[in-house]
């Protein structure tokens, strides 16, 4: 588990190919000398970019990961060198300052755009219909790893437009600071909204 608090930004700066076919995944080197590896053993569990990965080696300034070929499927900017966020797994007696964040990617949405206003900058972001559902006012959404709170939703033929506003400091600690119009996203909808729908549908 953890809580969309990004505590450090990272850099993929090696992507090495696990086989020769199209269902292979791949193995990546990730520079992290200002994340906190002093407590993180071989097996442990970092979300990257908002998706949880298992850590498999160690070095001097960093840690390599396995993505799986439906992890790449399922995410964008883990199969090639750029910034990544970087969370290390929640422990008990941790504050949860964002909210319970599972790290499994849910789908991917797409940046509509990025205005600044006022000391704030407005993230507007379109959900797929297969996710729309689980947004709501005031709601949690994870994008790239990152915990935000929706700020309106608008629905659409192809889902809905959520808005998003960003102070600056999570700008600056987070790799939400180099996100381009038209650019994927990673996207985890609140696990409470998941639940709600499981229990609706089994009363029904």
């Amino acid at each position: 588990m953890f809580t969309g608090i990004i505590t450090a930004i990272g850099q993929i700066d090696q992507v090495t190919p696990l086989g020769t076919d199209h269902k292979s995944g791949v193995r990546l080197r990730i520079q992290a000398p200002n994340f906190d590896l002093s407590t993180t053993k071989i097996g442990d569990s970092i979300a990257i970019q908002g998706a949880c990965m298992t850590v498999v080696q160690l070095h001097a300034a960093g840690f390599e990961v396995e993505v799986s070929r439906e992890s790449l499927n399922k995410t964008t900017g883990l199969d090639k060198p750029g910034p990544v966020n970087l969370e290390p797994a929640m422990r008990l007696g941790d504050t949860l300052d964002g909210h319970l964040v599972a790290g499994h990617v849910d789908g991917l949405g797409q940046v509509l755009a990025i205005n600044h206003v006022g000391e704030s900058t407005q993230l507007r972001v379109q959900v797929p219909a297969e996710l729309a559902k689980y947004l709501a006012y005031k709601g949690s959404i994870v994008i790239n790893g990152v915990s935000l709170t929706v700020n309106a939703v608008a629905d659409n033929s192809k889902g809905c437009e959520i808005s998003i506003n960003l102070i600056a400091h999570t700008l600056k600690a987070t790799t939400l600071q180099f996100l381009q119009q038209g650019q994927a996203v990673n996207l985890e909808i609140d696990l409470i909204a998941r639940y709600v729908e499981r229990m609706l549908q089994y009363r029904a």
